[in-house]
């Protein structure tokens, strides 16, 4: 019992000493860790046999500031100003120009626009054009040209008329006891009966036919038939005495071949056909209408001149003598015109300037030899004197 108070304070003081211990060991692991974070570690040789240089305290490296990168500003964009052309004047036409009627389906009415944009400098002509997209001369009973084109002949009064006909025309034809396939022998006869009263139409007017044939299109059995129909076009119109165009090659190329892009009026490589393998674009309306350019304007002469200012038949005096004063009027000078083949038509029979050869009494050497084979004796000394001097005798040179 005596002995209790002594181990109760044993145990107190081991108690605290383990206490104390543990606390010393609790610092000694952080001072261990303060030291591992500020030095690197140490490997096992390291450990085992030391390091042969001093112990050097780790630094980290010094944090870099990343700066976020400054925004660009794009300068603003710069506003391009194209210069457009100015637009050419537009041309007043004359009261009493000449019309030029255009008639047919769709492709008539883009041959139609062409016409107009080769002409438009032109005072003298006007055209006209008269054109219904899905037309044709099969089906009469959707629009009927015999009947329509009398009263517009009457009403314009063209100078001459363009048809433009027949691609919608592949498809059966009815009406007046028909009832035929396209392609059979009775509907090409009964086609070929609708063309020729159809140009007859114009020509028994006195008014100047041209039928512009069809081009090649995307299809090739369309471009097949139209191969046909431009052969039956041709014979029929020419045998009314109308005047066929053919602007075949302007769409294909040297094969023969259908082609979407190619030459426009000016030699560029344009393109001629929609996607549509049919339609002509703005291009292709005016190369057609180049090729009937050519044919129309020496049927008008001076009246497509964009120089005329106005239309006499009487005026033969050139477009800057028109308005001179009489005084001078009187002063200029006319002369007949010269026959390029034959000059005598013209009453002449010699250049301008020319003398009449003069007659000479006496006949000239040449005349002599010519005539009468006597040539006169040479001057004397000349080299081809022979003569010998008189009173001197030849010179004896034979042998004796």
């Amino acid at each position: 019992m005596k002995n209790r108070p002594a181990r109760a304070a044993m145990t107190a003081a081991r108690t605290m000493f383990t206490a104390l211990l543990a606390g010393l060991l609790a610092f000694a692991c952080l001072l261990t860790a303060a030291e591992a974070q500020e030095r690197p570690r140490r490997t096992l040789l390291e450990m085992l046999f030391g390091r042969s240089e001093p112990d050097i305290p780790y630094q980290p490296p010094p944090r870099r500031t990343i700066r976020p990168p400054r925004k660009r500003i794009a300068p603003p964009p710069r506003q391009v100003v194209v210069a457009q052309p100015e637009p050419p004047p537009e041309i007043q036409k004359l009261p009493d120009a000449k019309t030029i009627l255009v008639v047919g389906d769709f492709l008539a009415g883009g041959l139609g626009d062409g016409l107009e944009d080769a002409f438009s400098t032109s005072p003298g002509v006007v055209v006209q054009t008269r054109s219904t997209v899905a037309s044709g001369l099969v089906r009469q009973d959707y629009y009927n040209w015999p009947q329509q084109l009398p009263a517009m002949l009457d009403q314009l009064k063209p100078a001459m008329v363009v048809v433009m006909i027949g691609a919608n025309d592949r498809q059966q034809m009815t009406g007046d006891g028909l009832n035929e396939k396209f392609g059979t022998d009775p509907w090409y006869l009964a086609y070929e009966e609708r063309v020729q009263q159809f140009g007859r139409l114009v020509t028994n007017h006195h008014i100047p036919l041209l039928w512009v044939g069809l081009p090649p299109f995307g299809s090739d059995q369309m471009t097949a038939d139209a191969v046909k129909l431009n052969q039956l076009y041709q014979s029929k119109v020419e045998s009314v005495g109308g005047e066929f165009i053919d602007i075949w090659d302007g769409f294909t190329d040297e094969n023969g071949e259908f082609i979407v892009t190619g030459s426009d009026i000016n030699g560029q490589q344009v393109r001629l056909r929609t996607s549509d393998g049919v339609n002509l674009t703005a291009a292709g309306k005016r190369k057609v209408a180049f090729y009937v350019e050519k044919p129309t304007r020496r049927l008008l002469g001076d009246q497509a001149s964009p120089d005329i200012i106005r239309l006499d038949t009487g005026n033969q005096l050139p477009a800057e003598q028109v308005n001179l004063p009489p005084t001078e009027m009187e002063m200029i000078t006319r002369t007949q015109p010269v026959s390029l083949s034959d000059p005598n038509l013209d009453g002449g029979a010699q250049l301008l300037g020319g003398a009449p050869a003069h007659n000479s009494v006496t006949q000239s050497p040449r005349d002599l030899l010519v005539e009468k084979g006597q040539m006169a004796p040479a001057p004397t000394g000349r080299v081809d004197d022979y003569r010998l001097p008189v009173g001197e005798a030849p010179a004896d040179n034979s042998t004796k």
